[in-house]
């Protein structure tokens, strides 16, 4: 029997307090069908009930019966008719829709017969417990693109809401994945698309099971698909985005019975769909992690107990959350928020953030929640207004503005309500103030925080910080509050350790750099002149030329600008930055985005004082000029007034925060400089930006939202960006700077966003010794042995091989490329299913510790495999890829034990450029050997990269057409013009389709990168075709169109990204026939 012990204070809570597995008895194999049908009868035990439910029209009479029941009413046919339709299978209704339907409009509105209107409940979100829960398995969907049997699926008054996927033990859990990807594919819309509706997705092998929303799998949909797609998100929807489940202590529920008891009880799946999933402002749900909501439900009983018994205004009417940086704190702060703000007793929400936090992004996910709740307007007018008007339950706001508004207001009508505080970030130096203001004007608080990295004893010695900073004769010792000291108790607790280990962010590699060498045996007396001699050798130009040659040398390997992925970026960002300030709402601000082919990542440069990045940002631009041109980085600057504009030897590690829009206070050669470099930025990316005041501000949120974007290369800072910036392409953080403590876990945190399987870990180089700050930073916020878990393992336990805490022996990369080239030497064909297989694990490991060892500097001497080899073996794998995700080969028990690394096998891969100077060398060889031997590198070249491979024949009629006058670059343009031309007529003709809506139809994809499949664009360049004629299946004519498209667009966005106008083919630069 499993152990529960549900939280005290709460019988309600949605997440168990802890729970202990207890091992299954029955240790004999079990087969898929097996655990299946154990997950099923468990499902039963806890009073689901089960339908023997295999077609639609069983599913939609099951849907009827259950909302009749659910909203007390009897459907005419006519009623049903048109309600289903209309308000459920609305053929233009896609996932993102019908998530918006089950989230936020799940009461819709019924024509009754008599003319009458019936509000239609598809959920009851106040009372979950009237809501039924049922279970089918084996449903069969046969009018998608591929016959489908979906394995468990969870009906919410008879919608399809969840769905579990099972594999066997022993099954990769990707496997599983990958199963529901090809459902979205092939016949997820089929039908009425009632599985369009499923909200959450359960992957299972039996011994770890995983959950994710629907969004994370459509989104993969579309960015694997590169074109498969409705829109296009970015690029950080995959399965490193599934969630483990666990209980409050942050101890995973990894075996299907544990899972099932604990997750799918009937109180807890119900409370995540109806209260613990967000619908964003891009359209995407998110559901919420088990720590999440934890954290939100302890604050909510905190509130109602603080109530109870009338202790609001102290301290124990409030307390502190824990999650460390990276782990989604702004995301439960929300949730939280929304939750406080539907109390009967509580008047108001105020939710504080610091100004420089408060952007573009935050302002439209607040303005989500409450319209015009969020603005970044200065005046503390409007915060007035909303504080006065009985309507605005909840307020984001700055601490800037709230200091401003208790500094004017002596008396004030909030005063004297229950108000609930909640401060973002809460460790920063503003709010040991802010808490005095608050305590003594408001008479009935509740004051909650949350930060990643709390202030705590240990961390809070430093030298004055207020009386120094107004007399700095006075060096007296005093003690920051810490963080409990201002909100309370700590509520719960997710630190590092527990992020990384769940996968949540990404561990870090650090390497020191060593530039100045200490003098051995110094002894006291020495130590004050050792300080100035040390300070004088950081700062000296020799130095600094090096370390800039170092960044510049090395950023390409860092960064990994060699691999490439897809992502999507804002394309209007001048517009956006500009309209951020002032008082108009965010949600009024359209972003665009567009999809784009990044190459690699960006970075951050943190030096010690505003002098030394004046030092670093004149140093860089010295050396590009002696540099070729194609080899220049985008290099930026910002700084802005800070009382530490040099490095502060108090050992808090808590960096003064410097003010994003306050430049006044700057010398004027430091203002002068800044200028400078904000022309310099204006000249590259057409902005007209400067230190005044609102145009710094532009300034600020412009470099934030291109630095997001990966538009630069290096951002050169000395505090600002190191704490609360968020850009899941920033992988790397070159360190000239003292960090500890706080400070240093925030500026490495920088680094360790997810974004993708290229992404494998947060890279830090330190060019001072920073070693033992990092590990007292690790133990104080992670534990004493998290080091293990929060920093990469090194160069040598990756290349030959480790032994884990567990026990378990993992193979280096030597031992790995040894046995690949004696087993699958190249040109040996790998003929057996077993021997396939073997290659397909054995390649990919390889891959995933290439891409590890690619960012240590001694790898490239070290790799053992020439770059030939690496094309050879990847058009091995593609080859087999081919094969095994071909039709005849959609059976899952050939699938169940391959798992293909294809995001990496896609950064082998080269673009046309690359192939077109090889061309270019073919054309201009002089003898057939040559031409034969580079025509072998072009077919190689093709073979290594998926992309290229549909290319092809293009690539080869283009080398069976040059003529000895041939210019490779110009008739390579008028080929693809051509073939373009030729190929959208005969699709357009092979399909009857319209011609002039289709052309313009293929255009506005080439324009948006992505063919777009939802509303009535397809339908509008359709042949006429009777909807409702024998014979005539309008939907499946439809999806083959839609096929057709996708291929067209794959074959030719990425070598003719301007696409066609109505006329023709729109003109193209010419490709530069240079190798890349």
């Amino acid at each position: 029997m499993n152990q529960i012990s549900i939280v005290a204070e709460n019988t309600e809570s949605t997440v168990v307090a802890s729970y202990k597995p207890v091992r299954s008895a029955d240790s004999n194999y079990q087969s898929e069908a097996e655990l299946e049908k154990a997950f099923i009868k468990q499902l039963e035990d806890q009073a689901y009930e089960y339908l023997p439910i295999h077609s639609e029209d069983d599913l939609i009479q099951n849907l009827r019966h259950q909302l009749e029941k659910l909203n007390e009413i009897t459907f005419s046919d006519n009623e049903w008719r048109r309600f289903f339709s209309d308000k459920i299978a609305n053929k233009n209704y896609g996932i993102e829709q019908k998530s918006y339907i089950i989230q936020e409009d799940y009461v819709q509105v019924l024509k009754k017969d008599d003319g009458k209107d019936k509000n239609i409940r598809l959920i009851d979100k106040k009372d979950i417990h009237n809501n039924t829960l049922q279970v089918i398995n084996q449903y069969v969907e046969d009018r998608g693109k591929h016959d489908n049997r979906y394995d468990v699926t969870i009906l919410v008054n008879g919608l399809p809401l969840v769905h579990v996927e099972l594999k066997r033990r022993g099954v990769p859990l990707k496997e599983a994945f990958n199963q529901i990807i090809r459902y979205n594919r092939d016949s997820f819309w089929a039908g009425s698309g009632l599985y369009e509706y499923i909200q959450i997705f359960v992957i299972s092998n039996g011994t770890e099971t995983k959950y994710y929303s629907n969004t994370t799998r459509d989104a993969h949909v579309k960015e694997a698909g590169s074109g498969h797609a409705r829109s296009v998100k970015q690029t950080s929807n995959s399965f490193d985005f599934t969630s483990y489940w666990a209980d409050a202590d942050n101890r995973t529920i990894l075996d299907l019975t544990d899972f099932t008891q604990t997750f799918f009880s009937k109180h807890t799946i119900l409370r995540i769909l109806t209260r613990y999933c967000v619908f964003t402002s891009e359209n995407l749900l998110l559901v919420m992690r088990p720590y999440q909501i934890v954290a939100t439900e302890r604050i909510i009983d905190r509130i109602k107990s603080a109530y109870m018994r009338k202790i609001y205004g102290h301290r124990e009417a409030g307390g502190y959350i824990w999650h460390t940086t990276g782990s989604g704190k702004t995301l439960t702060s929300f949730k939280t928020a929304r939750l406080a703000s539907t109390l009967s007793f509580i008047d108001k929400v105020l939710f504080v953030v610091d100004r420089k936090d408060l952007d573009y992004q935050t302002m439209k996910e607040y303005d989500r929640f409450e319209k015009g709740a969020a603005n970044s307007n200065t005046s503390t007018s409007i915060l007035e207004k909303q504080l006065l008007d009985k309507n605005a339950r909840i307020i984001i706001t700055t601490i800037q503005k709230l200091s401003s508004l208790i500094r004017k207001n002596q008396k004030f009508p909030a005063y004297d309500q229950q108000v609930v505080f909640i401060f973002d970030e809460c460790h920063r130096s503003q709010f040991g103030d802010m808490h005095m203001a608050i305590i003594k004007k408001f008479k009935s608080y509740y004051l909650f925080g949350f930060t990643g990295t709390p202030i705590f004893g240990i961390n809070a010695m430093a030298a004055s910080n207020a009386s120094a900073k107004n007399d700095p004769a006075d060096k007296t010792p005093q003690l920051i509050t810490t963080t409990a000291q201002v909100f309370g108790d700590r509520l719960h607790t997710y630190t590092i350790v527990d992020a990384i280990s769940d996968g949540n962010v990404l561990p870090f590699h650090v390497a020191y750099v060593r530039t100045i060498r200490q003098k051995k045996e110094i002894a006291d007396g020495d130590k004050k002149v050792w300080d100035i001699e040390k300070q004088g050798a950081l700062e000296s130009p020799e130095r600094i030329s090096n370390v800039t040659q170092y960044i510049l040398d090395s950023f390409r390997q860092k960064c990994k600008v060699n691999k490439f992925y897809s992502f999507s970026r804002i394309s209007n960002i001048n517009e956006v930055a500009k309209a951020q300030s002032g008082s108009s709402s965010a949600a009024g601000i359209k972003e665009n985005r567009v999809a784009a082919r990044l190459s690699g990542f960006n970075s951050i440069f943190a030096v010690s004082s505003i002098s030394m990045a004046k030092r670093y940002y004149s140093e860089f631009k010295k050396q590009q000029e002696n540099r070729p041109e194609a080899q220049w980085l985008k290099v930026a600057l910002i700084y802005s007034y800070g009382v530490n504009g040099d490095d502060n030897d108090d050992i808090s590690g808590l960096p003064d925060d410097e003010n994003s829009d306050d430049t006044r206070l700057l010398s004027a050669a430091d203002r002068d400089f800044l200028d400078a470099a904000i022309a310099d930025y204006n000249g590259i990316f057409h902005t007209s930006y400067d230190t005044s005041s609102a145009k710094f501000q532009n300034y600020y949120k412009d470099v934030s939202l291109r630095m997001k974007n990966r538009e630069i290369d290096i951002l050169i800072v000395v505090n600002m960006f190191l704490t609360g910036f968020d850009a899941t392409t920033l992988n790397t953080l070159w360190v000239d700077k003292d960090l500890r403590m706080h400070g240093l876990i925030q500026a490495y945190s920088r680094t360790n966003r997810i974004l993708n399987s290229i992404k494998t870990y947060g890279n830090i180089i330190c060019f001072r010794n920073l070693e033992k700050a990092t590990n007292d930073a690790i133990a104080l916020f992670g534990d004493k042995d998290a080091k293990g878990i929060v920093l990469m393992r090194t160069y040598d336990e990756y290349y030959n091989g480790y032994t884990d805490s567990r026990g378990e022996r993992h193979r280096g990369y030597a031992a790995l490329v040894d046995e690949l080239l004696k087993i699958y030497p190249i040109g040996e064909r790998i003929l057996s299913e077993k021997a396939q297989k073997k290659f397909i694990w054995l390649w990919g490991a390889i891959l995933k510790l290439r891409n590890i060892l690619s960012a240590f500097d001694r790898f490239q001497q070290d790799s053992l495999l020439t770059e030939r080899d690496v094309q050879d073996y990847c058009s091995i794998y593609n080859t087999l890829h081919e094969k095994w995700r071909s039709e005849e080969h959609e059976k899952e028990d050939i699938n169940d034990d391959v798992e293909f690394e294809m995001e990496l096998i896609s950064n082998i891969e080269v673009n046309i450029d690359y192939i077109l100077n090889l061309v270019s060398k073919y054309h201009d060889a002089h003898t057939s050997d040559r031409q034969v031997e580079i025509k072998n590198d072009i077919e190689r070249a093709i073979g290594a990269s998926p992309k290229m491979r549909s290319k092809k024949d293009l690539i080869e009629d283009f080398i069976a057409s040059l003529t000895p006058q041939s210019n490779v670059g110009l008739d390579w343009n008028a080929f693809v013009h051509e073939r373009i031309r030729t190929e959208l007529d005969n699709l357009i003709n092979d399909e009857k389709l319209k011609p002039e809506p289709a052309k313009r139809f293929v255009n506005d994809c080439f324009h948006e990168g992505y063919v777009e499949t939802s509303g009535t664009a397809v339908a509008g360049i359709l042949p006429p075709m009777p909807r409702f004629q024998k014979g005539g299946n309008r939907d499946q004519k439809k999806q083959d169109v839609i096929d057709r498209l996708r291929g067209f667009f794959n074959r030719f966005y990425d070598i003719c990204p301007e696409g066609i106008d109505e006329g023709g083919i729109q003109e193209m630069q010419a490709p530069s026939a240079k190798p890349v």
